[in-house]
């Protein structure tokens, strides 16, 4: 069953960017993107290169790896760049106020 997990705030992101959320007790890491006012949220370990995706670079909706420079498209998780083939993890994003949520299940 899927669980509420607070992320950020809104107002520690600026348009155009990324940041790492370590959930410590899951031993994961996700990827919060805010791309023109929206959020998405996905694993934040490439699919291809077993990096942070974080580590990379955030053009509109796609996130480049630091490794390889495959890429994905952050609101999808669809890889759309080689080397990458296997789309990441998506996880639906819950606002409430000026927090951002999502909703993991692992």
């Amino acid at each position: 069953m899927a669980e509420k997990i607070f992320l950020v705030r809104t107002g520690d992101m600026s348009d155009g960017s990324m940041r790492q959320v370590c959930l410590a007790d899951k031993k994961s890491e996700l990827a919060v993107f805010r791309v023109k006012g929206e959020f998405y949220v996905t694993d934040d370990l490439c699919t291809h290169g077993m990096v942070a995706l974080t580590g990379g670079d955030l053009e509109g909706t796609t996130v480049y790896c630091p490794l390889h420079g495959g890429a994905f498209d952050v609101c999808t998780g669809r890889a759309t760049e080689k080397p990458c083939t296997t789309p990441l993890k998506t996880y639906q994003v819950v606002m409430e106020a000026e927090d951002v949520y999502c909703m993991y299940d692992d």
